[in-house]
């Protein structure tokens, strides 16, 4: 699916675009939403940089990484990133991250029921997973709710605020998709 437009009750997905930095700045930038997040705040060319990555992933035949806008139905500013990464088997990881402005709204659940859809419904893929901080309780409820279930811890997976951190994964396999 190239470009990607999907959209859900109130928000939509849509390709990145560069007038997209100041708004990605400020999720990826900010001590408070990385806090739960695999890497600390990232400078502004780091920032470019995923934007970059996210356009040019467009242009890649087959398409394998799938960096996207979150935005509200009713406006087409960024309110959170959302990315699904293609892997072997027909499997896909998820992740995101959306603006502090918006959260305890329920964006969460329908950002992952959208990446879900993405990768079930477009991408015909059978098994996706995502990771989570084991502290990151909205996201754990935002994978739960998408009946994404618990699936393993690792241990000292990731290195971030100075400190060797686990994950939590969740997984959904596409029967378990359809039969929701």
């Amino acid at each position: 699916m190239n470009p990607v437009a999907l959209e859900g009750p109130r928000l939509r997905f849509r390709e990145l675009r560069e007038d997209d930095i100041d708004a990605l700045f400020a999720i990826y930038g900010s001590e408070v939403v990385t806090e739960h997040l695999s890497f600390d705040p990232r400078p502004l060319d780091s920032v470019v940089g995923v934007i970059a990555s996210g356009i040019a992933d467009r242009r890649v035949d087959p398409r394998t990484a799938y960096g996207l806008a979150v935005t509200l139905r009713t406006d087409s500013g960024l309110i959170g990133y959302a990315r699904l990464t293609l892997e072997a088997h027909r499997a896909g990881q998820i992740g995101f991250a959306l603006d502090p402005s918006v959260w305890g709204r329920g964006y969460g659940t329908e950002t992952v029921q959208l990446l879900l859809q993405l990768g079930f419904d477009q991408l015909g893929l059978h098994r996706m997973w995502g990771a989570r901080s084991p502290e990151n309780a909205a996201s754990s409820g935002a994978m739960s709710r998408n009946a994404m279930v618990e699936e393993a811890r690792i241990r000292d997976h990731v290195f971030t605020h100075g400190a060797w951190r686990d994950s939590i994964t969740h997984v959904i396999l596409e029967d378990e998709w359809r039969a929701r």
